[in-house]
């Protein structure tokens, strides 16, 4: 049976650049209601003016509370590879993990960034990763990078790392009023707005994007294909992909990036394979 459509679909763009607070042209939101085309939404009627992550995680806060079914796509991870979980000695539970982090690297403090984190690992005891550890998902997904493959542009390591604290927030002061996937399950309760991690690089061929900068053209993609998914009653099977016992677990601890599903490559579901085997 088909999930209950949303009524509002939303394309965030991240990036872990600078700081908090500070205007960010490659942070960009889309948002598609109903059956309308995305447009873009600011945080001023100045439309020179870019998006925080503060302002930004308060923005998706508010508009999350309204009760209005919507469906989140952002483009960077939710948690961390197994390899991390063990070499650390860490409880393998998503909220202890989300707990975890932010006391290590508390990137939403103000005039914090994920570069000067990093300098002062050793101060702050902030729990180091290895570029080579990459998640199940990633692994599946192709071209996914690591979450901690940091010094390339746009990376979904800094990305991730300064994003993390925003989901905490999310999950403080929303609680079970948002479905944050696959950690409180796979299929939403009907009526309840979801947020996900998604890779835009899947979908961004498959939508017109002219006129419109990289950051823009993901978070347009992300939007657009979220809305066509539920249209076509795909979603719910995105939801809830085909997937091993084995990479279910892992997905319990690492998340999962939504679209990803074993049958993309034979090759990386070998990799993948692997990759929980370490657990």
């Amino acid at each position: 049976m088909p999930m209950t459509k949303f009524d509002r679909y939303i394309g965030i763009d991240y990036s872990g650049a600078a700081t908090a607070d500070t205007r960010l042209p490659g942070l960009r939101v889309y948002v598609a209601e109903g059956k309308s085309l995305p447009k873009e939404i600011r945080p001023d009627t100045d439309a020179r003016k870019h998006w925080t992550r503060r302002r930004l995680g308060h923005w998706l806060t508010e508009t999350l509370r309204d009760g209005k079914p919507a469906i989140v796509g952002v483009d960077h991870g939710f948690s961390f590879p197994l390899r991390y979980f063990l070499h650390h000695g860490l409880a393998q539970g998503w909220e202890a993990f989300l707990s975890d982090f932010c006391a290590h690297c508390p990137a939403d403090q103000e005039d914090t960034t994920i570069d000067a984190l990093r300098a002062s690992r050793d101060r702050l005891g902030l729990r180091a990763g290895d570029a080579r550890w990459r998640r199940t998902a990633e692994v599946l997904a192709g071209g996914a990078k690591s979450v901690f493959h940091f010094g390339v542009p746009g990376s979904v390591a800094k990305s991730t790392h300064a994003g993390l604290p925003w989901l905490k927030h999310l999950r403080d002061e929303l609680r079970r009023g948002v479905h944050i996937w696959p950690f409180d399950g796979w299929m939403p309760a009907p009526g309840k707005s979801v947020i996900a991690e998604v890779y835009p690089a899947l979908w961004s061929d498959e939508f017109p994007h002219e006129g419109l900068t990289s950051d823009q053209r993901d978070a347009y993609a992300i939007a657009s294909w979220l809305q066509r998914a539920d249209a076509r009653d795909t979603l719910a099977a995105a939801l809830q992909p085909k997937l091993t016992d084995e990479e279910r677990r892992a997905a319990a601890i690492e998340g999962w990036i939504l679209g990803v599903t074993w049958s993309m490559s034979p090759h990386a579901r070998w990799l993948s394979s692997e990759t929980v085997s370490l657990r």
